[in-house]
């Protein structure tokens, strides 16, 4: 039996409950340790569990969470940070700011290696001012800094829990949050409780279980038939009759994830800017959005999305066929040009079925490209191995600027720092797209880091490191008896102020 149908076949022994709200995601978490959960569907658990300093609103803007309140000072040198105050982790043991040193220390660590780690580079100590006051000591100001405090990975998470379970607290976790974990069956749900001793509102639903089904159409059955209460990412021919259906509403969100193709720029044939470049060419984008997505997305103009600072249109790779071809010649490539592409199934909105078309349209310009697919987690593990053990040649991943700043969505994805095992899975250096975007980093003017930004990206758009696609509009099925469940920009599902009328 598919693995979609098996969980449909298990759902259909218990039905949905007014104590649980069931959310269909498209996989599984990876961990449920804040700084190593490197997607959304781990983000969108840990952060029921386990909450950050400052949050970034639907709205995007910037405020305290378990922080009260924040001053700089030194030249943006110096961060102080003054804490909320009676907050307990959900084993009993104090939020404070000697767990706030313990976890930012540990998420900049070299033994946790976080891929995250490098949204606080510029870290050069944590200091205890007293119980509810922490200072951060920056090498230098950091731009960014508060931005970057939102990001799930540095969530603050139990020190005592941490160190009493070791390797086991990736599959334990405790944290602050309006929902406890209470059990992690992989591969076919996670189930929190409410935080009966939450600090701030109660969550109005007691239970909340994630299913990961790989499958839209099998999400949409469950939520059709009310065994889930809430669907990602519906598919484009689910939409108009799911609108029809008075018991389900379709949202509309947009999102700050683009979605790319990469390739190992380091490596033939895409060591050669002239090849990255006939791809883009060869790619018609506008056909996928229309005829793959159902228009539900935008083109992409730049490495990063709309709406997110820093941002700014540098151009398009329009389909042009015969420039792909004459590209192809002039970077001395013998036809048919045999390539493997690695794509995710059920990660991304029609992930498979824009990898299909994408492999249709290059077979016209004498590209063979043979798809491979792989389970997400094994996926994840494939794509980020170092240089020397790497064997993809190009493959799909997302990225969504969850930060709302240029930052986290360049140069993590495109400083030479950050090559694989960080995100820079391209493998792509470029030393003048290093300097703009470490400048970038430590400059305190907002409008010269927009500049900074909008010459980086020019120069990334015509290295070609990627083929760009475009950016996800999130569509999702919450049934009607559902009220106040948030679909967040930054890719979040957020179920602690949703409540059944």
């Amino acid at each position: 039996m598919r693995k979609g149908l098996l969980v449909l076949a298990l759902l259909a022994l218990a039905p949905a409950s007014a104590q649980r709200l069931v959310v269909a995601q498209g996989t599984d978490p990876i961990t449920l340790d804040a700084p190593l959960a490197q997607d959304s569907p781990s983000a969108t658990v840990v952060t029921h569990i386990s909450e950050t300093l400052f949050e970034l609103t639907p709205e995007g803007r910037i405020v305290p969470l378990l922080a009260e309140g924040h001053s700089f000072a030194d030249g943006g040198r110096t961060l102080v940070i003054r804490l909320k105050r009676g907050i307990t982790f959900h084993d009993g043991t104090p939020f404070n700011a000697e767990a706030v040193k313990f976890n930012l220390e540990r998420f900049v660590s070299r033994e946790l290696a976080s891929p995250f780690a490098f949204l606080l580079s510029e870290l050069e100590r944590v200091e205890v001012v007293d119980t509810y006051t922490v200072r951060l000591r920056l090498k230098n100001p950091f731009a960014p800094i508060l931005a970057h405090l939102t990001h799930s990975s540095t969530a603050m998470q139990s020190p005592a829990a941490i160190q009493r379970l070791g390797a086991q607290y990736r599959d334990n976790p405790v944290g602050t949050g309006p929902y406890r974990f209470q059990a992690w069956q992989k591969g076919q749900f996670v189930d929190l409780v409410r935080n009966e001793n939450y600090w701030g509102e109660k969550p109005p639903i007691p239970q909340v279980r994630f299913i990961p089904v790989p499958e839209g159409t099998t999400r949409v059955a469950l939520v059709e038939t009310g065994q889930a209460h809430v669907a990602v990412r519906i598919p484009p021919q689910d939409i108009a009759r799911l609108q029809a259906n008075r018991a389900i509403e379709v949202v509309r969100t947009p999102s700050l994830r683009t979605i790319y193709i990469y390739f190992n720029t380091q490596r033939p044939p895409f060591n050669d800017a002239r090849v990255r470049q006939a791809l883009n060419y060869a790619v018609n984008k506008e056909e996928i959005l229309q005829f793959v997505l159902g228009g539900i997305g935008r083109i992409s103009d730049a490495p990063i999305a709309p709406g997110i600072f820093g941002y700014a249109p540098v151009g398009r790779y329009e389909y042009n066929p015969q420039r792909a071809q004459e590209l192809l010649r002039q970077a001395g490539i013998t036809l048919p040009l045999r390539v493997t592409l690695h794509c995710p199934t059920g990660r991304y909105f029609q992930d498979i079925q824009v990898c299909e078309a994408i492999q249709g349209q290059l077979r016209r310009v004498g590209v063979e490209a043979s798809i491979q697919t792989l389970e997400w987690g094994a996926y994840l593990q494939e794509t980020q191995r170092p240089l020397r053990e790497n064997r993809i040649q190009m493959a799909m991943l997302g990225w969504g600027t969850v930060t709302g700043d240029a930052d986290y969505g360049l140069y993590p994805l495109f400083h030479s720092s950050q090559w694989a095992p960080g995100f820079n899975r391209a493998f792509y250096r470029n030393p003048r797209v290093d300097q703009l975007l470490a400048q970038a980093r430590i400059s305190t003017l907002p409008q010269g880091r927009q500049q900074l930004y909008r010459e980086a990206m020019t120069q990334i758009w015509q290295d070609a490191p990627w083929l760009f696609l475009h950016s996800e509009l999130q569509v999702t099925a919450i049934r009607q008896e559902v009220q106040g469940f948030i679909v967040h920009p930054t890719e979040r599902y957020l179920a602690y102020k949703a409540r059944f009328r």
